[in-house]
Order: C-alpha cells, then structure tokens, then sequence
C-alpha cells in the first residue's frame, strides 16, 4: 500500500506541471503552424489567463497556503482551460475579455494599431536579418 500512496502522490505532483505547462506550449507550436485561427485563440487565449491565474497566485500566496485542496483547484480550473473537449480558455475569452475590449476600443482600436505598429519591424531593421 504504501507504493501505491507513493506513485499516486507522484502521479499528482507530476499532473500540475503536464497540464498547465508540457501540453500547452506543444498544442501552441502546433497551433502556429496550423492555419486555422481558433487553435491560436485558443492557446493564446490559455496563456493570458493562465499568466493571470500565475500573478494573482504569487500576490496572495499567504492566504492560499492555508487553503489544503487549492492546487487541486487549480489544477481542475487549468485542466478545463486546456483540454479541448471544454475549450474553457476560448469561452473565458469570448465571454469576457473580448467583450471589455471591444466595449474600450472599438472592433481596432487605437490601442491595437499603436501596438502593432510597434510591434512591426521597420523595413530596415527587417533587412538586417
């Protein structure tokens, strides 16, 4: 029994790290070289909320370690970002965020062509590569 209580506690800590880290940055390589758009959004989407989920962690560490089941918390929240079946990352996206920027700045706002034009090597720098 207690080899099993071993592999078990193993498997779990293992868990957190494949979810939230292993499978997402192969399903993104795979998303850029695929040429449909909602693969990207997908996983662009599941970075942006997992970066928050990773900074609203770190500025309230304190008080989630006192919380004993919050790693199986978050580990049951990333697992519904990431796993396709939910696609929890696209609908985060388009219920939410989308909405706010949309409402803030307009279908391209100005916000989104100041960024991409900084964003965007001038036509010399991109000669130098």
């Amino acid at each position: 029994m207690g080899h099993l209580w071993t592999l078990v506690t193993n498997l779990h800590t293992l868990a957190g790290p494949v979810m939230m880290l292993i499978y997402p940055l192969y399903a993104s390589i795979v998303a850029i070289e695929s040429t449909s758009k909602l693969d990207d959004e997908q996983w662009l989407a599941y970075w942006i909320l997992y970066s928050l989920l990773t900074l609203v962690e770190m500025l309230f560490q304190p008080i989630l370690n006192w919380i004993p089941i919050w790693y199986d918390v978050k580990l049951i929240v990333v697992a519904w970002l990431v796993l396709p079946q939910f696609r929890g990352a696209t609908f985060i996206y388009e219920t939410y965020v989308r909405e706010k920027i949309i409402k803030n700045y307009g279908e391209q706002g100005k916000a989104k062509k100041k960024s991409v034009h900084f964003m965007t090597p001038k036509k010399e720098e991109d000669e130098a590569y």
